[in-house]
């Protein structure tokens, strides 16, 4: 998956406007969202220090074995050296969010992710509509992650498989670069399954919930 993009504020727009377009004909509400990362992973740190004092380790003994006129005798610069890789280890998942993503085991992106998706189902009040209509399209860029979350009156009449669907589209979009049109296609395609399953909007039907993406670094 690509990294977090910065979109421009007509690209925010057309967004907002795909929202707009869906929900004309459904009684429904969605509501995307944009994170950079699901979890701070704090442990992260301890795990990157550790990796790089064992390799500044390694390459300590293996220039004292082979490479001539490597010699380091006094135990305090062979201290200093490894202490400060794992110091360098400590930071540098923090600047380089590859590394924090090749740290972190794809259970706990997992984990992270869908617990994100949940807390931000409850922020945005997306559980709080007339007919428990809601939808959240959620991507998370550090755990390479799509979640489509729907609230109970759309989930007991929508099967699994479609939304699956829906993900796997969505993805391929972004690993092609398509972000925006891959979020609209999916904002579009949440419209057409509401309105096959019968959600049709009412003459009296409210906007419940912004239109704009959420977005979060």
């Amino acid at each position: 998956m690509a990294a977090y993009p910065k979109l421009s504020t007509q690209e925010l727009d057309r967004i907002k406007q795909a929202v707009f377009q869906a929900e004309s004909k459904i009684s429904g509400e969605i509501r995307p969202a944009l994170i950079g990362q699901s979890h701070h992973y704090p442990s992260v740190k301890w795990k990157s220090a550790t990796l790089f004092v064992l390799v500044g380790f390694m390459v300590l003994v293996a220039g004292d074995r082979w490479i001539p006129g490597f010699d380091i005798y006094d135990p305090l610069y062979y201290f200093l050296i490894v202490a400060g890789t794992g110091a360098v280890g400590a930071v540098l998942p923090f600047w380089l969010p590859s590394l924090k993503a090749f740290l972190v085991t794809d259970a706990e992106k997992k984990h992270a992710a869908t617990q994100k998706a949940e807390t931000v189902f409850l922020e945005e009040e997306i559980f709080d509509t007339s007919q428990r209509t809601g939808i959240l399209i959620l991507i998370s860029f550090l755990e390479h992650e799509v979640i489509v979350m729907a609230d109970s009156g759309i989930s007991s009449k929508v099967d699994q498989k479609e939304w699956d669907d829906l993900i796997h589209n969505l993805t391929g979009h972004i690993k092609k670069g398509q972000l925006l049109e891959g979020l609209e296609k999916a904002i579009e395609t949440c419209g057409n399954i509401l309105l096959e399953k019968g959600f049709t909007r009412d003459a009296d039907d409210k906007n419940e919930l912004p239109d704009h993406l959420r977005l979060e670094l």
